[in-house]
């Protein structure tokens, strides 16, 4: 098959002359706030016993996700690039962000990285506010009272 005319497989020449191949510390900034509102999010459920032990593994788990990628990340560095001063946000931004398929602009690189994160912390966030929303509201008859025919519930 000839792939000469595919366009998506052409090399894309950089916008305004750069390119990035990490991201902006403000990303990973942004990264650690919302995974440590998922967390946050995820202690919405807290009860008792079983529950919250449970909790604080997933918690761990988490954080632990969060740390191997910044820690990697940190090593990864070389040493030219570790001494200087990052590029400002705006900059960064505007330039193009390499990916493997190719390139993008360094702003909708940094939406596509952080969107799945974000819709995970506020979908959590939603799912323990109903949570709280339907303990507060009047609890239903437990359905023993229901199992005789009668509403009056056997006490014996």
């Amino acid at each position: 098959m000839d792939q000469s005319h595919n366009p998506h497989l052409e090399p894309v020449p950089p916008r305004n002359g750069g390119t990035n191949d990490g991201l902006h510390p403000r990303v990973y900034g942004l990264l650690i706030g919302l995974v440590l509102w998922l967390v946050v999010s995820v202690w919405l459920f807290a009860a008792s016993g079983t529950v919250d032990y449970l909790l604080v593994i997933v918690s761990g788990f988490i954080l632990l996700a969060l740390a191997l990628p910044l820690i990697l990340s940190r090593v990864g560095r070389d040493g030219a690039a570790a001494g200087g001063k990052p590029l400002a946000y705006r900059d960064w931004a505007a330039a193009d962000f390499n990916v493997w398929q190719g390139r993008l602009r360094g702003k909708e690189a940094a939406l596509l990285i952080t969107l799945p994160i974000a819709a995970v912390a506020i979908g959590m966030t939603l799912f323990g506010l109903a949570f709280h929303l339907a303990k507060l509201s009047d609890p239903l008859q437990p359905l023993a009272a229901y199992s005789s025919g009668s509403a009056v519930k056997n006490s014996g």
